[in-house]
Protein backbone atom coordinates (compact mmCIF):
# COMPACT_ATOMS: atom_id res chain seq x y z
CA UNK A 1 0.00 0.00 0.00
CA UNK A 2 1.26 3.76 -1.04
CA UNK A 3 2.62 5.24 2.16
CA UNK A 4 0.96 8.52 1.00
CA UNK A 5 -2.22 6.62 1.30
CA UNK A 6 -4.22 6.10 4.42
CA UNK A 7 -2.81 3.47 6.27
CA UNK A 8 -6.07 1.32 6.70
CA UNK A 9 -6.33 0.13 2.83
CA UNK A 10 -10.37 0.42 1.14
CA UNK A 11 -9.73 -2.78 -0.24
CA UNK A 12 -7.46 -6.06 -0.54
CA UNK A 13 -7.49 -5.97 -4.48
CA UNK A 14 -3.55 -6.14 -4.68
CA UNK A 15 -3.90 -4.51 -8.52
CA UNK A 16 -5.72 -1.34 -6.95
CA UNK A 17 -3.02 -1.38 -4.21
CA UNK A 18 -0.54 -1.41 -7.07
CA UNK A 19 -2.26 1.37 -8.86
CA UNK A 20 -1.92 3.83 -6.05
CA UNK A 21 1.89 3.86 -5.96
CA UNK A 22 2.76 3.28 -10.18
CA UNK A 23 -0.81 4.32 -11.58
CA UNK A 24 0.80 7.42 -13.21
CA UNK A 25 2.51 7.19 -16.69
CA UNK A 26 4.98 9.86 -15.28
CA UNK A 27 5.80 6.92 -12.79
CA UNK A 28 6.24 3.88 -15.33
CA UNK A 29 8.03 6.41 -17.63
CA UNK A 30 10.60 7.40 -14.47
CA UNK A 31 10.85 3.58 -13.45
CA UNK A 32 11.63 2.79 -16.66
CA UNK A 33 14.53 5.44 -17.39
CA UNK A 34 16.02 4.04 -14.02
CA UNK A 35 16.13 0.19 -15.67
CA UNK A 36 17.49 2.32 -18.53
CA UNK A 37 20.32 3.18 -16.30
CA UNK A 38 19.76 6.35 -15.98
CA UNK A 39 20.11 7.91 -12.40
CA UNK A 40 20.71 11.25 -12.59
CA UNK A 41 17.16 13.83 -12.08
CA UNK A 42 18.18 16.27 -15.14
CA UNK A 43 18.13 12.76 -17.88
CA UNK A 44 15.18 11.34 -15.99
CA UNK A 45 13.73 14.26 -17.00
CA UNK A 46 14.54 14.62 -20.77
CA UNK A 47 13.69 11.06 -21.56
CA UNK A 48 10.10 10.77 -19.63
CA UNK A 49 8.74 14.40 -20.98
CA UNK A 50 7.51 15.46 -17.81
CA UNK A 51 8.15 18.63 -16.62
CA UNK A 52 10.60 19.03 -13.51
CA UNK A 53 8.06 19.71 -10.99
CA UNK A 54 5.83 16.34 -12.08
CA UNK A 55 9.32 14.32 -12.34
CA UNK A 56 10.17 15.56 -8.62
CA UNK A 57 6.83 14.51 -7.37
CA UNK A 58 7.08 11.33 -9.16
CA UNK A 59 10.79 10.40 -7.34
CA UNK A 60 9.70 11.89 -3.89
CA UNK A 61 6.44 9.85 -4.41
CA UNK A 62 8.74 6.36 -5.49
CA UNK A 63 11.15 7.19 -2.41
CA UNK A 64 8.79 7.42 -0.15
CA UNK A 65 6.95 4.40 -0.90
CA UNK A 66 9.98 2.85 -0.58
CA UNK A 67 10.85 2.08 -4.62
CA UNK A 68 13.55 4.83 -5.40
CA UNK A 69 16.25 5.57 -2.75
CA UNK A 70 18.41 8.36 -3.61
CA UNK A 71 22.15 9.02 -2.74
CA UNK A 72 24.24 12.00 -2.92
CA UNK A 73 26.72 12.69 -6.02
CA UNK A 74 27.72 16.52 -5.33
CA UNK A 75 27.96 18.06 -1.96
CA UNK A 76 28.29 22.06 -3.79
CA UNK A 77 25.36 22.28 -4.95
CA UNK A 78 23.90 19.41 -3.29
CA UNK A 79 22.54 17.05 -6.28
CA UNK A 80 21.18 13.21 -5.75
CA UNK A 81 21.00 10.21 -7.87
CA UNK A 82 18.14 7.83 -7.92
CA UNK A 83 18.54 4.10 -7.42
CA UNK A 84 15.93 1.53 -7.39
CA UNK A 85 15.81 -0.51 -4.10
CA UNK A 86 14.58 -4.38 -4.28
CA UNK A 87 10.79 -3.47 -4.00
CA UNK A 88 11.43 -1.27 -7.40
CA UNK A 89 13.70 -3.88 -9.29
CA UNK A 90 10.46 -6.21 -8.75
CA UNK A 91 8.47 -4.06 -11.14
CA UNK A 92 11.18 -4.89 -13.43
CA UNK A 93 8.43 -7.68 -14.61
CA UNK A 94 5.40 -5.18 -15.30
CA UNK A 95 8.26 -2.75 -17.49
CA UNK A 96 8.95 -6.29 -19.76
CA UNK A 97 4.98 -6.32 -20.05
CA UNK A 98 4.16 -3.79 -21.00
CA UNK A 99 7.01 -3.76 -23.45
CA UNK A 100 5.74 -6.85 -25.17
CA UNK A 101 2.28 -5.62 -24.96
CA UNK A 102 3.47 -2.06 -26.55
CA UNK A 103 5.32 -4.00 -29.59
CA UNK A 104 2.53 -6.46 -29.98
CA UNK A 105 -0.41 -4.05 -30.30
CA UNK A 106 1.58 -0.23 -30.41
CA UNK A 107 3.34 -0.31 -33.69
CA UNK A 108 2.58 0.56 -37.33
CA UNK A 109 3.63 -2.12 -39.73
CA UNK A 110 7.22 -1.99 -40.39
CA UNK A 111 8.21 -0.17 -37.52
CA UNK A 112 11.24 -2.63 -35.53
CA UNK A 113 11.35 -3.07 -32.34
CA UNK A 114 12.53 -0.36 -29.65
CA UNK A 115 15.14 -2.74 -27.93
CA UNK A 116 16.42 -5.68 -28.57
CA UNK A 117 17.30 -8.29 -25.69
CA UNK A 118 19.95 -10.41 -25.36
CA UNK A 119 19.10 -13.65 -22.82
CA UNK A 120 22.97 -13.69 -21.46
CA UNK A 121 22.43 -17.38 -20.15
CA UNK A 122 21.81 -18.54 -23.67
CA UNK A 123 23.32 -16.00 -25.94
CA UNK A 124 20.16 -15.91 -28.04
CA UNK A 125 17.89 -13.11 -28.79
CA UNK A 126 15.49 -13.13 -25.56
CA UNK A 127 12.26 -11.82 -27.49
CA UNK A 128 9.38 -9.76 -25.80
CA UNK A 129 8.88 -12.59 -22.87
CA UNK A 130 8.32 -13.22 -20.18
CA UNK A 131 10.29 -16.32 -21.01
CA UNK A 132 13.15 -16.41 -23.80
CA UNK A 133 12.03 -17.56 -26.64
CA UNK A 134 15.36 -19.55 -27.26
CA UNK A 135 15.96 -21.76 -24.41
CA UNK A 136 12.26 -21.03 -21.68
CA UNK A 137 14.38 -19.74 -19.04
CA UNK A 138 12.50 -16.61 -17.25
CA UNK A 139 13.73 -13.07 -18.12
CA UNK A 140 15.58 -11.65 -15.36
CA UNK A 141 16.93 -7.69 -15.42
CA UNK A 142 20.40 -9.14 -14.84
CA UNK A 143 20.26 -11.48 -17.64
CA UNK A 144 19.40 -9.12 -20.54
CA UNK A 145 21.99 -7.23 -22.50
CA UNK A 146 19.78 -4.52 -24.43
CA UNK A 147 20.51 -2.63 -27.71
CA UNK A 148 18.32 0.35 -28.86
CA UNK A 149 17.16 0.36 -32.30
CA UNK A 150 18.76 2.40 -34.54
CA UNK A 151 15.47 4.77 -34.50
CA UNK A 152 14.95 4.63 -30.79
CA UNK A 153 18.46 5.71 -30.21
CA UNK A 154 18.80 8.60 -32.65
CA UNK A 155 15.09 9.48 -30.72
CA UNK A 156 16.54 9.58 -27.33
CA UNK A 157 19.45 11.48 -28.96
CA UNK A 158 17.70 14.24 -30.32
CA UNK A 159 15.75 14.73 -26.60
CA UNK A 160 19.23 14.72 -24.77
CA UNK A 161 20.50 17.36 -27.33
CA UNK A 162 17.15 19.48 -27.73
CA UNK A 163 16.81 19.88 -23.71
Amino acid sequence: MSLRKKLAPETLCPVSRAEEIVGSSWTVLVLRELFMGNHRFDEIQVQSGGTPQMIAARLKGLEADGMVERRPYSERPLRYEYFLTPKGEGFYSVVLALRAWGETWCKSPGEDRAVNYIHVPCGQPAGLGPLCEHCGEPLRRGELVGELSEGYALERQLRREGA
